[in-house]
């Protein structure tokens, strides 16, 4: 009875961090996101310190280096859209023939005249107006929070030893040793984490980019680089970014040999990726099983939005972490974690990081 008491206890717990992460998102993305990013940069900072480097200028350096990590993955995609903007006339053209085709076939099958769908849509937009202020103040919005993520990165680098010396503090004398193996540990799986995938990316672009030219799709490196990036939200975004390139396709006047050779291209990489580069690469540094992977991405999506799909395996292998540490929530950990666990081994990708310390 008191298991089953502390239990729901935990539950309600939960729910009310929920609840509060609901409410101050627009506070807390900027911080989580510069938490989990600086986490990368640990080691490198360290490495930065050693070589005799103010632990300032340590921090600036390693922030100056994620910015242009960012420039350089917009420059390319920047570049490769210039390639695609020559045909968008083109691509213009043959959208506007299907979506009149497509109104034609909705005016014959379900008796909506063309003046009503256009009704329609207009009501749902909510005007052009409307439409031109939202994007401006998503445009605004992304800019502050992207400055704020940067300052906040560099002041987590900065202040790293504080804030673990904060969290020490926060627990008994007996029990500092174990929190601070939580802390090292949830650094560790957040990085390792983050390096395997970018590396994973890196990979994927090539292997997308050989796939879509040999098909024969217009600006193949644009798609290749976009496909890739959308992996840094499992399960969802490679279909969309596969799905975007067959809808490219189809406005670039595609036949059907090319779509399928896209669909192709798509399930070959999967199964590179499934069964080769994430056990190489990525490894198992999460450790979570496929049901609470996909529950932590919807629920993300729904507090934080794309930021939560994004930051959802990271947080989720971290919260993992410590409750396989604390004895009354080892069963909270065993739910989360695979039904066979696998004892936790170094990939080459890891053993390389390792190295570089």
């Amino acid at each position: 009875m008191a298991k089953l008491q502390q239990s729901v206890y935990f539950l309600l717990f939960i729910t009310l961090i929920f609840s509060g992460l609901y409410f101050a998102a627009p506070f807390l993305i900027p911080i989580t996101l510069a938490a989990i990013f600086s986490m990368v940069f640990i080691r490198l900072c360290n490495w930065l310190e050693q070589k005799g480097i103010n632990r300032g200028w340590a921090s600036l350096i390693c922030v100056l280096l994620f910015i242009l990590a960012v420039a350089l993955i917009i420059s390319l995609l920047y570049w490769q859209l210039g390639s695609l903007t020559d045909n968008l006339d083109t691509m213009k053209s043959r959208l506007s023939t299907m979506l009149s085709d497509l109104r034609n076939w909705v005016n014959q099958k379900l008796d909506i005249s063309s003046k009503q769908q256009s009704d329609i849509i207009k009501s749902g937009s909510g005007g052009t107006g409307n439409l031109l202020a939202s994007f401006a103040g998503g445009l605004l919005g992304i800019a502050v929070n992207t400055v704020l993520v940067l300052v906040y990165m560099y002041l987590s680098l900065f202040y790293r030893s504080h804030i673990k010396k904060f969290i020490l503090k926060l627990v008994p004398d007996n029990a500092e040793r174990k929190a601070s193996v939580i802390v090292h540990e949830s650094g560790k799986v957040a990085q390792h984490y983050l390096s395997g995938l970018a590396a994973m990316i890196g990979v994927l672009w090539v292997l997308y980019g050989i796939g879509f030219s040999i098909v024969g799709v217009e600006s193949a490196i644009f798609f290749a680089v976009l496909c890739g990036l959308l992996e840094i939200i499992p399960f969802v975004g490679n279909l969309t970014g596969t799905c975007l390139t067959l809808l490219a396709v189809v406005a670039q006047g595609g036949d059907s040999k090319m779509l399928i050779g896209v669909l192709v291209v798509y399930g070959l990489v999967q199964f590179l990726q499934t069964y080769i580069l994430e056990p190489l690469i990525v490894g198992e540094q999460v450790n979570i099983n496929p049901l609470f992977t996909i529950l932590s991405i919807v629920l993300g999506e729904f507090i934080w939005g794309v930021a939560g799909m994004i930051l959802a395996i990271p947080v989720l292998g971290i919260f993992k972490i410590i409750c396989d540490r604390i004895p009354a929530l080892k069963p909270y950990g065993f739910l989360i974690g695979p039904e066979n666990p696998k004892v936790k081994s170094d990939n080459w990708f890891s053993k390389l990081i390792k190295s570089k310390d």
